[in-house]
């Protein structure tokens, strides 16, 4: 999202602003809802005392990030109804200049890609995999992993060089 959207000098003058800020939250909805699948998921084999699979694990985190980012967008929906257009270009502009925020979306975007990818390049194995669940599943898991590669990053290396 950070490289995508233009930005403006100044809130009041800020382009897209309903679009940047409704794609923030559906993306954070994607990752939180992927994060509650997997840990559903993960509960509830302990508790039935099965092994876990990848194919139930990706199709697990799929729908919970399909859930979640629907979730998310109707709630930024009700939050966000009948508000000015200067809140909406506020929110939107302070998202654009927060440098934690675009750092957690320079590392979480590649990784859901990447995650993505690495489940639809299976070939034939996606249908196994849970086809379109499968390669959401997997797009929530790469976004996570680049969360916590960027905290790690930030937490780790930036405060060593400093």
């Amino acid at each position: 999202m950070s490289h995508f959207y233009p930005t403006a000098e100044y809130a009041e003058d800020q382009p897209l602003a309903r679009t940047i800020l409704a794609t923030h939250v559906a993306s954070r909805g994607f990752q939180l809802g992927t994060a509650l699948g997997l840990i559903s998921y993960t509960i509830e084999s302990a508790f039935k005392r099965r092994s876990m699979t990848v194919p139930l694990l990706l199709r697990s985190a799929g729908a919970g990030s399909i859930i979640g980012a629907g979730i998310s967008t109707v709630g930024m929906v009700a939050r966000m109804w009948g508000r000015e257009d200067i809140e909406w270009n506020d929110r939107s502009w302070r998202l654009r200049y927060n440098t934690g925020q675009l750092a957690m979306d320079n590392w979480s975007e590649p990784g859901a890609i990447m995650g993505a990818l690495a489940v639809a390049l299976r070939g034939p194995l996606v249908a196994m995999s849970g086809g379109w669940r499968g390669v959401a599943g997997g797009a929530g898991i790469g976004s996570l992993v680049g969360v916590i590669g960027c905290i790690c990053f930030t937490e780790g290396f930036q405060k060593k060089t400093k």
